[in-house]
């Protein structure tokens, strides 16, 4: 996966732009809103993902202006390809001259990986933003996955709806079993598809810790599913235990899905009579988390600031190691404001020892440039851009 040309008309801030890319390392250089991070992020729409600073596509349009266009060449597949996208009241893509019904069927097709200071909350925030981290990554990687986390949140909505209608109409308590057995079918794909995913996302980000700190420091990450106690399954026990990160397995080393499917919907109809009470579902996938540790203790309370950018980053790389192991091809990587709180040597690491990856680094201090054994300088300014190769 290389990104070979990227243009920009009223995007953001951005003037009317062209660069074309080193397939290694490029270093976006630039003072504070200069339009830095919204080229990568012009970039990262190509994914078919929202944009990963939260925005809304109306935000996107540059001030005064009542669309922004951007096209794209990109390489994938084993072909070159070439994708148009217009934003006004929301985003349309042509791929290859032929227009698409959603820009959501992008994914799959041009595939990155973004790291950006709103990532730090995959460490620092709360569960829910683990959980964003790890389905955003699971359906890059498995596209199907999108659609079953859909249903499972469709049906959760309605089931949540239920719950604070029954205080006016308490016949409708009857239906609860038939929102319970199509939530935990959903949710028990959920918890396979996620601890599936994790047990290789593990592997991959320890051992980018390790050379991020130098062996220095150990890293460890966890699934804490919200389904616990044990069970027995043809004569031998499984854990589901959430602070240790387990599910059931067989001898295979697969998720038993009838045993997670009776566990969820154990739970709840154990929990039914709360749930009612407070209007919601306590239980179930939505209420998972993931546990990150630095040293054996909790990164989110005990981590410093730099530990703490150093796991984000790890897990963001190891995600696109994974992606590469399960697709077969390597995403572009597009690193912003990553540098800050990185001692020299993991500075190091990102511009020199990312092997086998087109890589976008955003900085406000050109200083690491020094550092680069190859790539491209860009420096962007005042939404203009202009290029330097580093010989």
């Amino acid at each position: 996966m290389k990104a070979l040309t990227l243009k920009a008309k009223n995007y953001r801030n951005l003037k009317e732009i062209e660069i074309n890319p080193d397939p290694g390392i490029n270093l976006i250089c630039g003072d504070n809103a200069q339009g830095k991070t919204n080229l990568i992020e012009a970039m990262w729409l190509f994914t078919g993902c929202k944009s990963f600073r939260g925005s809304k596509d109306s935000e996107l349009i540059a001030f005064g202006e009542e669309t922004a266009n951007l096209e794209f060449e990109f390489y994938a597949g084993g072909r070159e390809q070439k994708a148009e996208m217009t934003i006004d009241k929301r985003r349309s893509v042509t791929l290859n001259e032929v227009k698409t019904q959603s820009v959501r069927e992008m994914i799959g097709v041009f595939s990155a990986v973004a790291f950006s200071p709103v990532h730090l909350n995959i460490v620092k925030g709360s569960p829910e933003e683990r959980r964003k981290f790890i389905d955003m990554a699971v359906a890059q990687s498995k596209p199907l996955y999108a659609k079953i986390l859909s249903s499972y949140n469709r049906v959760l909505k309605q089931r949540n709806t239920l719950l604070k209608s029954l205080y006016s109409t308490p016949s409708l308590s009857d239906t609860l079993d038939v929102w319970d057995e199509k939530l935990a079918f959903y949710g028990a794909d959920v918890v396979i598809y996620r601890y599936e995913y994790t047990q290789l996302l593990k592997n991959e980000a320890v051992q980018i810790y390790d050379e991020l700190s130098a062996n220095r420091e150990g890293f460890s990450f966890e699934y804490s599913p919200s389904i616990r106690n044990i069970c027995e399954k043809d004569g031998e026990i499984f854990e589901i235990k959430a602070d240790r990160g387990k599910v059931p397995v067989d001898s295979e080393g697969k998720a038993v899905r009838n045993e997670i499917y009776r566990r969820l919907f154990s739970n709840l109809v154990k929990h039914r009579k709360d749930d009612i009470s407070n209007g919601t579902t306590s239980c179930g996938p939505h209420r998972d988390d993931f546990e990150i540790k630095v040293n054996l203790v909790s990164a989110r309370s005990f981590g410093s600031q730099g530990q703490q950018r150093s796991c984000a980053l790890a897990l963001k790389l190891a995600e696109a190691e994974v992606l590469k192991k399960i697709t077969d091809t390597s995403p572009v990587i597009l690193l912003d404001d990553v540098m800050s709180e990185l001692d020299p040597s993991r500075q190091d690491y990102i511009l020199n020892r990312i092997r086998d990856k087109q890589v976008f680094i955003t900085c406000c201090d050109s200083t690491p440039a020094l550092n680069m054994c190859a790539g491209k300088i860009f420096e962007v300014k005042n939404g203009e851009v202009k290029e330097y190769s580093k010989k």
